[in-house]
């Protein structure tokens, strides 16, 4: 399974981290994202015509959508350890999901405007990332009421390992932590599973 990476894109961190949680072996290609946009190469727009990564191959297979790779990743794990095994627990897993990869999608413009010299206006971007780590904090209290400590459950599951980078990069784009408990707290736990991996820009602390 080839993974198409740079280092310092969140969403391939978050590909890189499911792999590493799940046990399941990536062969990483670097790519040249920042400054040379190799990603937009004639080479690499045959692969992903929208020119952007992460980019995974897998006997013939490629795939373009971070939902879909993560996905398709963690279902590589024999012990399935991400994936709930019942209806409600799985609906609740993607629909955390789709928030972690389409919602929070201002989040991982917000730090490439600050940091990669991306187009955007970094504090109207601040703002509605703010807004929606409010909601995820709300929802965070509301499942330590009910004794569960994971977006969909009492144990982690791929939405929790999608929904963490996020959160833990948000400083490089000056997005106070202290703000957020529930998600301080609840980062502290994702820290502590088997196979956690970090990348550049992730402090030691939560």
């Amino acid at each position: 399974m080839i993974l198409h990476n740079y280092d310092l894109f969140e969403n391939c961190y978050r590909v890189r981290l499911v792999a590493s949680c799940a046990e399941v072996a990536l062969e990483l290609i670097n790519v040249d994202a920042f400054p040379g946009e190799e990603e937009k190469s004639p080479e690499y727009l045959k692969l992903n015509p929208l020119g952007r990564l992460p980019i995974l191959e897998d006997e013939g297979l490629v795939l373009r959508n971070l939902s879909a790779i993560l996905m398709y990743v963690a279902e590589q794990d024999i012990n399935k350890r991400f994936i709930p095994d019942d209806a409600n627990g799985r609906a609740r897993m993607m629909d955390w999901l789709g928030f972690a990869c389409d919602d929070l999608a201002v989040a991982v413009q917000a730090r490439a405007v600050a940091l990669l010299d991306a187009a955007g206006d970094v504090a109207e971007l601040r703002a509605q990332a703010r807004a929606l780590f409010r909601i995820l904090d709300d929802h965070l209290t509301r499942q330590s009421l009910r004794g569960e400590r994971f977006v969909a459950g009492d144990v982690p599951s791929l939405a929790d390992l999608a929904l963490f980078p996020a959160f833990a990069l948000s400083r490089d784009f000056n997005l106070d932590h202290d703000e957020f408990p529930a998600l301080r707290l609840w980062a502290r736990r994702i820290r502590l599973l088997p196979g956690f991996i970090t990348m550049p820009g992730i402090p030691d602390y939560h």
